[in-house]
């Protein structure tokens, strides 16, 4: 069930389930929505209470001034798992979204059954990586997010699979297209600011799952195994055939992972 509601003082769209013993929250990434979680979201419905979110700035979510630092997501989800009766979770952050439940690890560690980062890091941007997002706030400001539509949707797609997934590859292209300037300024601007988690990792006492794709182009395999070598807490799956979008690129695969981690600590 999709609903609006007020969290942290932030309007959110949610959609929450209701049913199930175990809930599991779905976190997206930069520049998506709630929606891209798709029929990913209707599988894993069958065995779990599932409740997701249009991160503030992203989707049809309140902006709350010109930058949303992942502290602050973090309190906005906090609030949101208060309103809706939840007092622990697993949570699965998807890319920029992984870094919210990182952030939501340092504060609410209590609150977590397990952590879930789906195609996504500990590590903090590098300068050079800070001063591309700078950049990409010029094209926002400058009204031509369709610019980065062209090169952002396409490459979370490996190149096997852009052909066959070209429609929704379209549909997320025109939901970046569509994104709210305001937000997307503020994430970025809090995605420049985001802290190093590997030492929080490290000593989080919760069950924790990083999933990689052998053909993700934001997250290559040499990045991948770094943070595996610097993570000998976590479980590590990989995905054979995808990009950085894998539970989309491979369904069947992602949602054997995901759920063999949940029953295992649930």
């Amino acid at each position: 069930m999709e609903k609006f509601i007020m969290a942290a003082g932030t309007a959110l769209r949610i959609s929450d389930t209701l049913k199930g013993g175990t809930t599991v929250v779905l976190l997206h990434g930069y520049l998506e929505s709630l929606e891209i979680w798709g029929d990913f979201m209707k599988e894993l419905a069958m065995h779990y209470r599932i409740l997701a979110i249009d991160i503030p700035g992203m989707g049809i979510s309140q902006v709350r001034g010109e930058v949303h630092t992942m502290e602050f997501l973090a309190d906005v989800l906090k609030g949101v798992l208060d309103k809706q009766g939840v007092e622990r979770c697993f949570v699965v952050g998807h890319s920029m979204g992984g870094y919210v439940a990182e952030a939501f690890a340092a504060k609410y560690a209590s609150m977590l059954q397990g952590l879930v980062l789906f195609h996504s890091t500990p590590n903090p941007d590098t300068e050079e990586k800070r001063e591309n997002r700078r950049r990409e706030i010029e094209l926002v400001r400058a009204d031509k997010k369709e610019l980065i539509a062209e090169l952002f949707a396409p490459k979370g797609f490996a190149p096997e699979n852009r052909k066959r997934l070209r429609a929704v590859i379209e549909q997320l292209s025109e939901l970046i297209s569509m994104s709210d300037s305001d937000g997307v300024v503020a994430v970025l601007n809090g995605l420049i600011q985001r802290a190093d988690q590997n030492e929080m990792l490290r000593n989080l006492n919760v069950p924790q799952l990083f999933i990689f794709g052998r053909e993700d182009e934001f997250i290559p395999v040499a990045a991948a195994e770094a943070i595996v070598a610097a993570q000998p807490q976590a479980e590590i799956a990989w995905l054979d055939h995808s990009g950085h979008m894998g539970f989309v690129e491979e369904p069947e695969q992602a949602l054997a992972i995901l759920t063999g981690f949940i029953d295992r600590y649930r």
